[in-house]
């Protein structure tokens, strides 16, 4: 029996080897590929309008007599129709056109249009509607399916999609035996109240014109429902097995070393908490495994995230391997090779740091020192798994605030370990509590460590929305701060993603600040400075030696500044609730109360005063972050696209939260009962990038 999933899209007639190269950047190499192909949206073309009853700005269908049809070659060449119907007249352009073309649009055919009206110089008109002709004496009754709209790529237009994807529905309806293979189990799918796969697929290519629409629009339909059950069954299935698979893989042991541990607690300033203990304990118990961990930690702003990397090292610093720390920013690094530095420093653990602002010189000296494992343990951003780093002994990676770097960058650190003929262990780390709902989904390939409990002594931050028409009350409130002796943060944002307006936008901010209080010293920090400028600025601001930091968001992370205890917040309706909940976080490090300040823009929208409020309520990170998810989407939380990353093409993580427990039941229901069909399911929706869920 032919499978659609191993027959090539060139047996389908018109699919020659130009079209097929074209679809191959689509995804589409097979007729199950382009079965699979779903619209993402469709188009309500069984209703013709009269022409005298469209309105600009809204997509119509009009039926009307071509009463002229002329051609001009200025200001470009455009061919310029006139049509009507007897409620009115419509003007129509096409900027491109053939013979062929022109010979159908000539005066006296009756066509079909659609497109989007807009208001022309001479009255309504269309660009470039997609047209069909009525045939003179045929029955012109209304069509009976919604048009349906789907992703293209340069060379595929909409109606070559359609008809390509018409062929193929007609290839597996007509061919002998041909079926689509239904790897979900029907007992789980009629639990779930899903149609059949043959059915759904069937359906969502050419839905009746009575279907409901709101339920297309809102992907609530069942039969959309059951194909994005399916792709977040698949992805599940490939990151556990991908999990399965680690397991099986060899790593270096190494275990616990009490009396190395010791001595490292007791040299720090603070006693751990028993959450940061357990997690720690997690880790060893991975390290001692004799397969590669793959553990995430994560856990709310000033959790104590970092000594437990530190204090999780030791275990392969004690037996002489290396351990490599990235981060995603360079002030973040800073901050970690500061600290580990401090920590490690008195347990005569050497400590380096790489970047790619450092001097040549300065880099291959630290290179050669990681050669030679004169550096046991090396922090560094993104320079960390470029070519020239070559490692003596990699046991350990530790990645701060995964979720910022590509899958192919975490891919070419974890390969750095792999000459001693073993993989080197993963530790993974947030600041962005992660909600249930999508952890189980999105790190399905982890094991997961969560540290629920804040070092004593941290206080919660008071939280105020503010209109930015008090301004004036907020800067006397920071001079009132700074006279007890207090420091205070204030963070510019900008819409414009250009980093270059961003600085620009803070430099004025910090030149204005300075001139209302004259008294303080106001310092500034963003993302155009060198590392050294940034480093000066922030040392003198711990130092004390800066009342009012300036910054942008490049302060989200890594800054513990324990006197400073005010934060303004410029603009905070621009940001996601969980980077607002991080930048809140670099204050209430003292033993005293602290204060963030929201400063918004006038007026605010009714979804944007009901997020700034969850902050007022609480400094749950936790809480925050599921309804960051609610109301943004999962992407606000877990950074924006990766190059490599595995990509949903149905299922979004914001909208279908209600599919996933069952998603995930079923997904380990088809791993014990159905083993054969795990890899289908894999296929059929990843394809190959299941690679990266060996990261």
């Amino acid at each position: 029996m032919p499978d659609p999933e191993s027959v090539s899209v060139t047996r389908l007639p018109g699919v020659g080897s130009q079209i097929a190269l074209r679809l191959e950047k689509l995804g589409i190499r097979s007729i199950a590929d382009l079965l699979f192909h779903l619209p993402f949206r469709y188009e309500d073309r069984t209703r013709v309008v009269p022409i005298g009853a469209v309105l600009p700005g809204r997509k119509a269908l009009v039926e009307g007599l071509i009463e002229s049809a002329e051609i001009l070659d200025r200001p470009r060449r455009t061919l310029i129709l006139r049509i009507a119907d007897g409620s009115g007249f419509l003007n129509l352009r096409f900027f491109h056109f053939n013979t062929a073309q022109r010979s159908a649009l000539s005066s006296g055919n009756t066509l079909r249009f659609y497109g989007e009206v807009r208001s022309g110089y001479h009255g309504p008109e269309m660009i470039h509607p997609e047209y069909r002709s009525v045939a003179e004496g045929r029955n012109t009754d209304r069509d009976t399916e919604l048009t349906p709209i789907y992703s293209l790529t340069e060379g595929i237009r909409q109606p070559l999609m359609r008809r390509l994807i018409n062929r193929a529905v007609a290839w597996w309806k007509s061919a002998a035996g041909v079926s689509l293979p239904d790897w979900l189990p029907a007992s789980i799918s009629e639990a779930m109240g899903f149609p059949g796969l043959e059915e759904a697929v069937d359906l969502l290519h050419a839905p009746p014109a009575a279907i409901s629409s709101e339920q297309l629009s809102a992907w609530t339909h069942p039969a959309q429902q059951r194909l994005i059950f399916e792709e977040l069954i698949a992805h599940y299935l490939c990151l556990s097995e991908a999990r399965l698979r680690g397991r099986e893989k060899k790593a270096k042991v190494f275990r616990k070393q009490q009396s190395v541990i010791e001595a490292f607690l007791r040299g720090l300033p603070f006693q751990l908490t028993s959450a940061q203990g357990r997690v720690i304990d997690e880790i060893h118990a991975d390290l001692a495994s004799g397969h590669p961990m793959m553990r995430l930690v994560h856990g709310d702003v000033g959790s104590g995230k970092t000594v437990v990397a530190a204090c999780s090292a030791l275990a392969v610093l004690a037996e002489s391997w290396q351990v490599a720390v990235m981060a995603p920013t360079e002030l973040l690094a800073e901050q970690h090779f500061h600290n580990f530095g401090a920590w490690l420093a008195p347990l005569e653990f050497s400590v380096g740091f790489l970047s790619s602002s450092q001097t040549e010189k300065t880099r291959r000296e630290t290179l050669q020192m990681v050669r030679d494992r004169e550096i046991e343990i090396i922090v560094g951003t993104h320079a960390l798994f470029q070519e020239s780093v070559e490692f003596s002994r990699l046991g350990l990676v530790v990645i701060d605030e995964q979720h910022r770097f590509g899958v192919h960058q975490r891919l070419a650190l974890r390969d750095k370990g792999l000459g001693q003929g073993c993989f080197p262990h993963q530790l993974v780390m947030t600041a962005t509590p992660i909600p249930r709902t999508l952890a189980m989904l999105r790190f399905a390939d982890l094991d997961i460590s969560v540290i629920d409990e804040l070092p004593p002594g941290r206080s919660p931050v008071t939280t105020s929305i503010i209109p930015s028409t008090r301004r004036g009350a907020v800067i006397e409130r920071i001079a009132a701060r700074a006279a007890q002796g207090r420091q205070a943060y204030w963070v510019c944002t900008l819409i414009d993603e250009s980093e270059f307006l961003q600085c620009e936008a803070a430099e004025k901010t910090a030149e204005k600040l300075a001139e209302a209080l004259p008294g303080l010293r106001v310092g500034l920090v963003h993302g155009r400075m060198t590392s050294s400028e940034k480093e000066s600025v922030m040392h003198s601001f711990k130092e004390q030696r800066v009342d009012l930091l300036v910054a942008t968001t490049v302060i989200e992370v890594g800054v513990d500044v324990p006197n400073a205890d005010l934060m303004v917040i410029e603009n905070p309706e621009r940001l996601g609730l969980a980077q607002l909940h991080q930048l809140r976080g670099r204050v209430g490090r003292g033993s005293g109360g602290s204060f963030c300040l929201l400063l918004y823009q006038t007026p605010l929208s009714r979804q944007a005063r009901e997020r700034l409020s969850v902050l007022r309520e609480t400094n749950d990170g936790f809480r925050i972050a599921e309804k960051d998810l609610e109301l943004r989407g999962p992407g606000e939380l877990l950074g924006t696209r990766q190059t490599g990353q595995i990509q949903f093409r149905l299922a979004d993580l914001g909208r279908d939260r209600p599919l996933m427990e069952h998603a995930v039941a079923a997904a380990q229901r088809i791993q014990a009962e159905y083993p054969n069909h795990t890899e289908p399911l894999i296929r059929r929706w990843i394809g190959d990038a299941s690679r990266y869920s060996d990261v």
